[in-house]
């Protein structure tokens, strides 16, 4: 169980996570491709925070409340995932977390690139728990500054625009900093380290 305190510490941080997006969205104008029914980024796995498994987990059963039929197929999408992940998992599977060591990075880099993530509706390419997505996945698209200090966009999009163009829309660069430390603030809380998959965070934990 979370503290009210924490869960509306986390509501703050995706408030402000959205907000920046919108301002980044309304500068990047036609720029900006990304709408329902496309799935790009959604196909591959990636780590993800224990704070946005936590989100996860409660849109899954708040899901399960409004509707169920729609919950049980995320939960077999989720079982027919781990299926396929388990074997070839860098980290340990009974806990979800991934290997933090250098080896697993490289491993990672060649892990499942072609798995869908199991909370896409593939049949119209939607997100089943968008309003609980990762913060990963409220970010992606718009230019975003990398570790390296480059200007990454989505493939799909700002493919005419100018380095001017792109520089002009980039999405607010405190973003990094502020989710590491609600990171940070929710791992200690929790005696939590590292980092997880979607389908792991989504397991049926009976």
């Amino acid at each position: 169980m979370f503290s009210p305190g924490e869960f509306v510490q986390r509501q703050q941080l995706v408030q402000i996570v959205d907000a920046a997006l919108a301002d980044s969205v309304r500068r990047s104008g036609a720029h900006l491709v990304c709408k329902p029914g496309c799935s790009q980024c959604c196909i591959g796995v990636f780590p993800i925070a224990h704070e946005d498994a936590a989100r996860l987990r409660e849109g899954l059963e708040t899901l399960t409340q409004a509707d169920p039929e729609r919950a049980a197929r995320v939960r077999a999408r989720v079982a027919n995932s781990l299926t396929r992940l388990d074997p070839w998992f860098p980290g340990d599977v009974h806990s979800g977390i991934l290997n933090e060591d250098y080896e697993a990075a490289i491993l990672f880099e060649e892990f499942a690139n072609d798995e869908p993530c199991p909370v896409l509706d593939l049949e119209h390419g939607t997100c089943d728990l968008y309003g609980h997505r990762p913060i990963l996945c409220r970010t992606f698209g718009p230019p975003m500054r990398t570790a390296e200090d480059n200007l990454a966009t989505c493939e799909l999009c700002f493919i005419t625009a100018s380095t001017e163009e792109i520089a002009a829309c980039e999405l607010d660069p405190t973003l990094p900093a502020q989710e590491e430390a609600s990171n940070e603030a929710f791992n200690a809380a929790h005696g939590l380290h590292g980092q997880t998959l979607i389908a792991y965070a989504l397991r049926s934990r009976d």
